[in-house]
């Protein structure tokens, strides 16, 4: 089970340019040309300047081989009309399970990101944290509905023994066999009597190399049968027989005879009582019977881990989970959707920047007039700021209202070089230690955390900041004109009270807020605290 360190989940390395994210990937294509498929020229020799030799008469041209200067016409340059002939077509792949398949954010993960964006306090797109969750398998798990719960619904089956889907119960039973036959039947084998006669040649299938006996052996027939039903059975049986070859090696004769010298029986396992069976045919009756009802169960749902969907025995399921996973790397909407509502659970507050862009902070923006609200002229300087400047960040923010004071420079002095006895390590080298922040850069920092924790001021990925946009007023709509019937002055008092001015208008928020969570309550806000301000600002915004 992933851990949160496995998780790998870093919203700053997301946001950053691609040369500092780390070491690139190495180039897949370095060992292509670019001249791939282009015929090379035809050379006769390598000597330079020498020209092509003349062709002869009748070598290699169309009279000779019975046809005009451009060959037959009604066949090709090469002989023969092949459009009429049989091509070995692959068969289409089968059609995608009908299942509702959606990929659910780790919860620790999600909880380990909403951390990072309060302790940061900037926005972040959310669209681009649901492709971030997309990246890697660890990060989400996969959820398998079915659709419709009628008699015509695509079944969902799952194995107890290793909790893997199927969409058949055939394979189900197929892969319990296969996977996990030792659970209820052991293999015994016994000598018996060898094939009479004397064979000096036996069939081989061309694909899988399993020797199915001579041709002329009473049960060659049901070897064949047998072996297309489980191994080939999308390949038309004629195609696959012509796949079959002879040989006529000694030691495949002999491992062929041998084999027959034995045969197979198969004892039954956590039963009752003993019982033997003497083909797998039989064996498998005999698991439907017995275990098919206990061990293969049909389900509504399913949830299956990232890693594990990644490498299902279920070719259809794989199918259709890789497909809807490439369309969600192309618009994450459902996942977007999903993480919102648990972002939400977190306290975190969602808005859209011009309209388009969803993102996801502590705070909603919340325009803060510094004119009519009593606040610290700190505050006020640091609204002045980021409002004169477009791309204005934290580190000019903090060098503009109070500036690092400069540093003397110190005299370089030569440090002696103390010798090193075998054995042991030198010392490392001290590094200087970092500027501490100065009582002026720590009043804008307390002061910036609390604008940003009350969404007057919004810190975005790329460290850009802004100010919450004083928002626009509400559009009124005017009531239909009274009949010309009423007196003239009661028509004036209704033109009064039409007339409305923008400063008695409710303003609008800064931006419109989507719920993520549709018909439910509304998750509880953590409220940010307004930290205790220096004793150099007064008069703070409550």
């Amino acid at each position: 089970m992933s851990t949160v360190s496995e998780l790998d989940l870093n919203l700053d390395n997301l946001f950053q340019p691609a040369w500092a994210q780390g070491k690139s990937e190495s180039n897949k294509f370095a060992k292509f040309t670019g001249n791939e498929g282009v015929k090379p020229e035809r050379r006769f020799n390598d000597k330079p300047g020498e020209r092509r030799a003349p062709r002869r008469d009748g070598a290699g041209g169309g009279a000779q081989r019975g046809g005009s200067k451009f060959g037959d016409r009604k066949g090709s340059f090469r002989g023969g009309d092949r459009r009429n002939e049989p091509r070995d077509r692959p068969a289409p792949p089968p059609p995608l399970p009908e299942l509702h398949v959606a990929f659910i954010p780790e919860e620790r993960g999600v909880e380990q990101l909403a951390r990072q964006i309060k302790v940061t306090g900037r926005a972040y797109p959310l669209f681009q944290i649901a492709l971030l969750i997309l990246d890697k398998a660890e990060r989400y798990s996969v959820q398998l509905t079915k659709k419709n719960s009628g008699s015509a619904a695509q079944p969902l089956f799952v194995c107890a023994l290793d909790d893997s889907p199927w969409t058949s119960e055939d394979e189900a039973v197929a892969h319990v066999l296969k996977n996990h036959f030792a659970t209820f039947y052991q293999a015994e084998r016994t000598a018996t009597e060898p094939p009479k006669g004397v064979y000096t040649f036996v069939a081989q299938c061309g694909m899988s190399g399993e020797i199915l006996g001579p041709p002329n052996y009473h049960d060659y027939q049901n070897q064949l049968r047998k072996l297309h039903a489980e191994k080939f059975s999308r390949m038309p049986f004629d195609q696959f027989k012509a796949r079959v070859k002879i040989v006529k090696d000694e030691a495949v004769v002999k491992k062929w005879i041998e084999d027959q010298s034995f045969k197979t029986e198969y004892n039954c396992l956590n039963v009752a009582e003993p019982l033997k069976l003497a083909s797998l045919e039989e064996v498998e009756k005999n698991f439907r019977v017995t275990h098919k009802d206990s061990i293969i169960k049909p389900v509504e749902t399913l949830t299956v881990a990232g890693l594990a969907s990644r490498s299902l025995r279920s070719s259809g399921l794989q199918r259709l989970i890789r497909q809807e996973w490439e369309h969600q790397k192309f618009f994450p909407l459902p996942i977007a959707t999903k993480l919102s509502q648990q972002f939400a659970h977190y306290g975190l507050q969602f808005f859209k920047v011009n309209k388009t862009v969803t993102h996801v902070s502590v705070a909603r923006p919340t325009f803060l007039d510094i004119a009519s609200t009593p606040v610290s002229e700190n505050i006020k300087r640091i609204i002045e700021y980021i409002n004169g400047n477009a791309k204005c960040t934290r580190k000019k923010l903090i060098e503009a209202l109070a500036p690092t004071p400069k540093v003397p420079k110190a005299v370089v002095t030569e440090i002696p070089i103390v010798p090193v006895a075998e054995g042991e390590v030198a010392a490392a080298p001290v590094k200087p230690a970092a500027p501490e922040a100065t009582p002026e850069q720590t009043a804008v920092i307390v002061d910036l955390h609390w604008l940003i924790h009350q969404g007057a001021v919004l810190e975005f990925a790329d460290g850009r900041m802004e100010t919450a946009k004083k928002p626009l007023p509400k559009p009124v709509k005017q009531e239909k004109k009274v009949a010309a019937a009423k007196p003239a002055a009661e028509t004036e008092v209704a033109a009064a009270i039409e007339t409305v001015t923008p400063e008695t208008l409710v303003a609008e928020p800064v931006a419109q807020i989507e719920s993520p969570v549709e018909n439910t309550a509304a998750p509880a806000v953590e409220t940010p605290v307004q930290p205790e301000a220096p004793a150099t600002t007064e008069g703070s915004a409550a």
